[in-house]
Formats: structure tokens, C-alpha cells, sequence
């Protein structure tokens, strides 16, 4: 089927799969997330093939991407009609679904971005059309398949092979009302001015450099064990990773030993190996892409307290790195298996040095304090703010972002409606 018919396709679709109440909507979410569940080792598997990522991980996603299935599977509905009291006979709020969503989606989590969007894209009655990163066509067309064995109609979920200079013309077709991203701060730029130019609703997921931030009361053990895997899960490779480790100079002589005891556990090797915690990184491009990043912190003072190791093409031996604000790297995001640690005096300074960057996604705060965990949740200027723990995306609650790491909400019951019009009825 060429593009044109599939847009074709999608908006027919639409027009049907609207009309279908919620309530069996959802049916065909629990039918989703059993083969998901089924298939959880084979789709794992691609996406290891696919994008180096170590299996036990590439399982992990896809048994998490049933879970939020399941979660939408069992909403409330939401949508229904909204009556609000006034002095008309009739005053409510109806949720109408704008039509044929396009999603941009990245390789890093080639199941997880690509369903957290759809499902409840498609639960408040739009239809969907993919354009997945280019190395993962594979899973963009299991995908696709999952949708038809789970039993959706033709046309509510569709995998458009395409190239990125594709993506413009695709947008700007009338038959699409919405787009949602995640990718890199440039590609979302691109995406939102080609939306914003056709008058479209556009949602953006882009990057990060998150704070984790080590204060001198907290279970630094603990903290030293979540902190070595909320940067290195993944081979680094997640807008949400934490990437630089604010540690209170009060805890620093005693969490720099545990913490890179932790760190150097995570250690390059065979991603099909179940027992493999970290391999190499997507693309040949990307490695060399963090190691120039890395050769720049370096020349601006930054300090080695592990080397970035190259051991082959894609897979590096984890670094860490030592440096101070102003160095330029701060205004990047690193996407790969290089940690970046800075010092601060007190709560304010570790405060400052978290929010000065462009980008506010998710911050990771270490402290048993009370008081001081409510500082940080009131002024980080970030989409989330986790406590005594690593920053992970819940089905159950909004991810998003702040600043350069965009807008919009994923998941939970506000991301049923990003994709929908919120139509006044009023009258006698």
C-alpha cells in the first residue's frame, strides 16, 4: 500500500473507530497486552538486534509496555461527557478526537515511546500512523502486527517506512491532525514549526541531562547503587537518565567510593547474554558522537575519575567525569555511557547547578529530610521530581518536560486528553 492510501486508510478508519465506545475500545487493549506478554522474548530479541540493547532490558520493556495496556485497559472513562453547572439547560463538555495522529518515534525504546503514545492515542478515538527511527523498521512492523493479531481494525494503527525528509510532507497533509515526538531538541524544533505552520497540535518528548542530586543525609549506599544504574541502564541511551551527579560536599569523601564501586559493575558484553547489564551503544555514529563530547569536557577542565574507555567500534568501559559550571558540555546532552559529577556546598547551590541548563525533564533528589525534599520538588525546574530514587517513566502518572525538553503530557489519565477537543455544548 503506497503512503496516500494509507492516510487514506487511517482517516476511513477514523470515522469509524470513533464511534466505538470506550468500553470496547479497551477490549481490544487487554487482547494487546496478552500478546505482548506472549511475545515478550521475540520482540525482545528484535529490539536487542535491532539496537544493541542488553535482552533482560529489551524483555523488560516489552513486559512493561502490557503493563500500560493494561493500566488504559482499566481507565475510567474520562471523555464522557462533562455536565457543568450553570443557569443553562444545557451546559457540558464533550471530548472529541482530533483524527490521525503522526508519531516520530525514537530507536532507544523502540515498543515503549512508540506505545505510551498510541495507546492512548487511540483509546480517545484517533487513529494512528508511525514513522519509527530508521534502524528499527523491524519493530515498526511488528508493531503493525501486533495491532492486526490483537484484533483492531484496518487502519487504527499503521507503520509508514519513510524516510525523515518524508516526514515534512507528511505532516502537512490535511489528512493529519496532530503529531507527537520524541527525539532530540532539533528534531523537535523542525517537527513544531511544521505544526505550528499548519495550525496542528504537536506533543514533544525531547532530551534531557538530569540531575541526580546526593545530599548529605540520605541512604547514600542506596543512592550510590540507583545512581550507577539510572545512568548506565540502557547503555546511557535515555532522555531520562540521570547524567550529572550533584553530590553535597558534605557526602562526597564517603558516596564517590561507593558509587563508582557501583558503576564499574556495569561492565561491556554480549547484549544477547541475559546476564549482560551493559553493551554497546545504538550506532557507530552515536559512539563517535560521545567521544568528541567527551574529548571537549576534558579540554574545558573537566577532570577523569573513570575514562571512557573505547574497547570497540560501539562499546565503551563507562566514564566518569569531574567538572565545574561553565563547561560547555553542561549544555549538551550526553547520550551514552559517560557520567558527569559536580560538587555543591549546600541545598541552594546543588539547586542552581540543576537548573542551570537548557533542558528540564526529570531530577532525582537523595535526602530523608522532609523539608529539604520539598525545596527541591517546589523549585526544580524540571517535568518530574523523583525522591530516594531513580527517575523512571510510570504508566500511572504524566511524563514530560520542561523547558528545552519540551511540552505536553505522556501517560497517565492526562495523556487521554492531549489528542482531543474539548467542545463546549451550551443552550436552552
Amino acid at each position: 500500500m503506497i503512503l496516500s492510501e494509507k492516510l487514506e486508510t487511517a482517516q476511513k478508519s477514523f470515522k469509524k473507530w470513533r464511534q466505538v465506545p470506550f468500553s470496547e475500545k479497551q477490549q481490544y487493549l487487554f487482547k494487546l497486552a496478552d500478546l505482548l506478554e506472549k511475545n515478550a522474548e521475540k520482540f525482545g530479541k528484535n529490539i536487542t538486534l535491532e539496537m544493541n540493547k542488553p535482552l533482560s532490558q529489551s524483555i523488560a520493556e516489552i513486559e512493561k509496555c502490557a503493563l500500560m495496556a493494561r493500566y488504559y485497559g482499566n481507565a475510567e472513562n474520562i471523555l464522557k461527557p462533562e455536565k457543568i453547572k450553570t443557569e443553562y439547560r444545557v451546559s457540558e463538555i464533550h471530548y472529541a478526537p482530533l483524527g490521525v495522529i503522526l508519531g516520530v518515534m525514537p530507536w532507544n525504546f523502540p515498543f515503549w515511546q512508540v506505545l505510551r503514545f498510541a495507546v492512548p492515542a487511540i483509546l480517545a478515538g484517533n487513529t494512528v500512523v508511525l514513522k519509527h527511527a530508521s534502524i528499527c523498521f523491524g519493530s515498526g512492523r511488528m508493531i503493525e502486527k501486533l495491532f492486526t493479531d490483537a484484533g483492531f481494525p484496518e487502519g487504527v494503527f499503521q507503520n509508514l517506512e519513510i524516510g525523515h525528509a518524508e516526514v515534512k510532507s507528511v505532516l502537512e497533509n490535511p489528512i493529519i491532525k496532530g503529531v507527537s515526538l520524541t527525539g532530540s531538541e532539533k528534531a523537535g524544533a523542525e517537527i513544531a514549526s511544521t505544526a505550528g505552520k499548519n495550525i496542528k497540535k504537536s506533543l514533544l518528548e525531547l532530551g534531557g541531562s538530569d540531575a541526580f542530586i546526593v545530599l548529605d543525609d540520605s541512604d547514600l549506599k542506596e543512592a550510590a547503587k540507583s545512581g550507577a544504574k539510572a545512568r548506565l541502564q540502557n547503555c546511557g541511551q535515555a532522555c531520562n537518565a540521570a547524567k550529572r551527579f550533584i553530590i553535597q560536599k558534605n557526602a562526597e569523601e564517603e558516596f564517590l567510593p561507593l558509587f563508582i564501586n557501583e558503576y564499574q559493575k556495569f561492565v561491556p558484553d554480549d547484549p544477547l547474554k541475559k546476564e549482560t547489564n551493559l553493551s554497546g551503544m545504538a550506532r557507530l555514529d552515536l559512539a563517535d558522537e560521545l567521544e568528541k563530547q567527551y574529548e571537549k569536557a576534558l579540554k574545558n577542565g573537566a577532570e577523569i575519575i573513570l575514562p571512557l574507555n573505547r574497547v570497540s567500534d560501539k562499546v565503551f568501559e563507562p566514564g566518569l567525569i569531574r567538572l565545574e559550571k561553565g563547561n560547555p558540555i553542561l549544555e549538551e546532552e550526553l547520550f551514552g555511557p559517560l557520567g558527569m559529577v559536580m560538587i555543591a556546598q549546600n541545598d541552594q547551590e546543588a539547586l542552581e547547578l540543576a537548573n542551570d541548563i537548557p533542558f528540564g525533564l526529570a531530577n532525582s533528589v537523595w535526602t530523608k529530610d522532609e523539608k529539604r525534599q520539598l525545596f527541591f520538588i517546589e523549585n526544580l525546574e524540571s517535568g518530574t521530581v523523583t525522591i530516594n530514587k531513580e527517575t523512571s517513566s510510570d504508566p500511572r502518572l504524566p511524563f514530560g518536560g520542561a523547558k528545552s525538553s519540551g511540552y505536553g503530557t505522556e501517560l497517565s489519565m492526562i495523556a487521554l486528553k492531549e489528542f482531543v477537543t474539548a467542545k463546549t455544548v451550551v443552550g436552552n
